[in-house]
């Protein structure tokens, strides 16, 4: 298991914000954990310091391209880059370090997975550098994918079928559990051990992680498949429930 770090960014600077709470409508009901005086570059060197790879750089909404691009040049070949990724611009983005693209509205509309973007994305970057996110909330019992910044829900629920379904076309997965998001009230365990049971290909799983023991958790119902994320919980973004040092710690320990 690993640990994968992250770098969110809204309106170009590096947050951690309560997934549920991002809106088109406006910012007036965001909910912000933390805003980092730091830029992305300063996070992106630290995580190249520390050896950890495949982490991601999430563009939440416009405006932050020059931030992620500040990360990229960082770190380069050692983030995955994700929000706002299309067949048309993915390239641009490896060109400029990223290790691999992470898409997921690209590929649905109004709420149907498009095979067709699906193979186009692959022809544009190759299945070993493109990571699908099917970030999801709970909903009638099951968990349902959700697009534009996790405020739409479309009709493809996430299980064993929909995970081998996806792994034809990319090397990784990234799942959000939207709902427990910026919580830090504890992660998923019933989407945790899905993913476990069910996901053919690399997973990390981010959302309500808040202490080493969570971490422990995932490893067990993660089967050995599953990775991690660590956003608001973790003391560089303003978290008090596990430092950074301990989750680096925890990685080295599990991949010697």
């Amino acid at each position: 298991m690993k640990f994968r770090p992250c770098i969110d960014l809204h309106q170009g600077a590096v947050k951690q914000i309560v997934g549920s709470t991002l809106s088109d409508a406006g910012d007036h009901a965001l909910r912000t954990n933390f805003t980092a005086d730091q830029p992305p570059s300063h996070f992106a060197a630290m995580y190249r310091r520390d050896g950890l790879i495949g982490g991601h750089v999430i563009m939440l909404g416009p405006g932050n391209d020059e931030a992620a691009l500040d990360a990229l040049r960082a770190y380069p070949d050692g983030l995955q880059i994700g929000g706002g990724i299309t067949a048309a611009n993915a390239r641009r983005w490896l060109d400029a370090g990223a290790a691999g693209v992470i898409v997921t509205s690209y590929v649905f509309k109004d709420g149907m997975v498009l095979e067709d973007r699906l193979r186009e994305m692959v022809a544009a970057v190759g299945r070993e550098r493109l990571i699908i996110d099917l970030s999801c909330r709970l909903r009638d019992g099951e968990y349902f994918v959700v697009t534009d910044r996790w405020q739409k829900f479309t009709s493809l629920t996430v299980n064993e079928a929909s995970l081998a379904y996806f792994a034809r076309f990319c090397d990784e997965f990234l799942i959000h559990a939207v709902d427990v998001e910026g919580k830090c009230g504890g992660i998923d365990a019933t989407l945790a051990a899905t993913l476990g049971a069910g996901s053919p290909v690399a997973t990390t799983y981010a959302g309500g992680v808040r202490s080493l023991a969570d971490l422990e958790r995932l490893k067990e119902l993660g089967q050995g498949r599953l990775d991690a994320t660590i956003g608001s919980a973790l003391d560089i973004f303003g978290g008090s429930g596990i430092t950074y040092a301990e989750a680096v710690a925890f990685h080295r320990r599990e991949n010697p």
